[in-house]
């Protein structure tokens, strides 16, 4: 049975040490254990390595620690717009191993599971997996990846019950199970604890026998990172062309695909799907079945999130999971199509889209995961870059996501298709002609014989 603590500093006594490593629950700010990071941060530790998919943001979350010096280094999908965590990496002050986002919470899972590596697709060809083993599985290459066991985890769960068995609400589920799995020693934070056999046991999440304290958080300020309502969105100022390619991009979607719009620009393509159409559209961070936007902000749920961390709303049919459940999703080839982001394509169909060395580093996140598992992948992005410069290349000069994987390239100049005889021209979108085409694409293309003009 989990020991019942009466406040944080208590529930963190003998547990905390100088260089252990700790992993976290919560996705961007959603389902963050804001108490016990607090706690640790007034503890003064040090020299910690931290397990998370993301650091929160400069002063909430675990970037109250970054500020503090008290982390050493991150192991982390996402950096995000966390300008703390990017300078600290940039400037050679902080440790920080990239994994994409599946890949870390199968990690998690795994090292709970008492799986000591396994083999997977995620990540062949790119920078990040660079030395280790590869072996191949009918006819594909695969990476191994080593799991995850960490000292101590710090979760945040909505109720538990005095045995110490935990439901998660809405996306605040997202790596919160997969870490407490994976630790020696986890310490579960909630807003309530009923009594045993109040939680119906259909319905937990986090079974007791991964739970060794818990503790009533004092108070939870649940910061929204991306407050969006379909209120301020219809404020938002109107652009033509990105319109016209989310257009564009919806009418590849057929009825009844379960589809991820990946953050930015592809999440305009959900303006453009009707109820006829029966899209079901798959969020990472534990969602299947993503509604609109909510009306206003009094709508808005910090529990309720997408991958971008916009709130939203669910369907009726929906379903709320872990990480690791999301991420098998995408690797076992479930999901029909996804549409993501890019900052480079190249004529095979390599795909740069998380990072540009020394400058920026935004993280590899879900999309090498999906590039990888998805049936199909449509890149959106603008044809050249904010200097002019073309953004379709002979080969991507910037570390690549994934080699060869996307099929469809959609831009406010025009639409593509990729195969292994490169890239074909099948479309000019009303803001450009095929001479414009020819001089902003870095490479050569063929030009489909049914071409469309618009």
């Amino acid at each position: 049975m989990a020991e019942i603590c009466n406040s944080v500093k208590e529930a963190l006594r003998d547990v905390l040490k100088d260089g252990m490593v700790i992993a976290a629950g919560g996705f961007g700010l959603c389902g963050i254990p804001e108490n016990l990071i607090n706690a640790i941060k007034e503890s003064g530790v040090k020299n910690l390595t931290f397990v998370s998919n993301n650091a929160g943001v400069d002063d909430f979350g675990l970037g109250l620690l970054l500020q503090t010096r008290q982390i050493k280094k991150m192991i982390s999908s996402y950096v995000g717009e966390n300008k703390i965590f990017e300078q600290l990496y940039l400037n050679g002050e902080l440790e920080l191993e990239l994994v994409p986002q599946g890949t870390l919470a199968e990690r998690l899972r795994a090292g709970g599971a008492g799986i000591p590596a396994f083999y997977v697709r995620t990540g062949y060809g790119t920078i990040l997996t660079k030395g280790k083993e590869i072996k191949i599985f009918n006819g594909k290459e695969y990476v191994l990846e080593k799991s995850i066991v960490v000292d101590l985890a710090i979760v945040k769960g909505w109720k538990a019950d005095k045995k110490g068995n935990v439901v998660f609400r809405y996306t605040a589920n997202n790596f919160n199970a997969v870490c407490a799995k994976a630790a020696k020693f986890t310490v579960v934070e909630v807003e309530e604890i009923v009594e045993t056999g109040e939680l119906d046991p259909h319905y937990i999440h986090l079974p007791s026998i991964y739970v060794d304290r818990l503790v009533v958080g004092e108070q939870y300020e649940k910061r929204i990172e991306q407050l969006t309502t379909l209120e301020n969105m219809k404020e938002a100022k109107f652009n033509e062309k990105r319109e016209w390619m989310a257009k564009r991009v919806a009418q590849e979607l057929r009825k009844g695909m379960y589809v991820n719009l990946g953050i930015g620009m592809p999440t305009l393509v959900a303006n453009f799907i009707t109820d006829d159409m029966d899209i079901t559209l798959h969020s990472e961070n534990g969602l299947l079945g993503i509604g609109p936007f909510p009306e206003t902000a009094a709508e808005a749920d910090a529990d309720l999130i997408n991958a971008g961390k916009q709130t939203i709303t669910y369907k009726k049919g929906a379903c709320f999971f872990d990480s690791s459940e999301s991420f098998a999703m995408v690797r076992g080839g479930h999901i029909d199509l996804t549409v993501l982001g890019g900052m480079q394509v190249s004529k095979k169909g390599d795909l740069a889209n998380w990072m540009i060395p020394g400058k920026m580093v935004k993280g590899p996140g879900g999309a090498m995961d999906l590039v990888n598992g998805v049936k199909k992948v449509i890149v959106m992005m603008e044809h050249v870059t904010k200097n002019g410069s073309p953004k379709i290349l002979e080969e991507c000069s910037l570390p690549i996501t994934g080699k060869e994987v996307v099929d469809m390239l959609v831009t406010d100049k025009g639409v593509f298709t990729i195969d292994k005889g490169g890239l074909t021209l099948i479309e000019i979108s009303p803001f450009s002609n095929l001479t414009d085409i020819r001089k902003y694409t870095g490479c050569e293309f063929k030009v489909s014989d049914n071409l469309k003009t618009n």
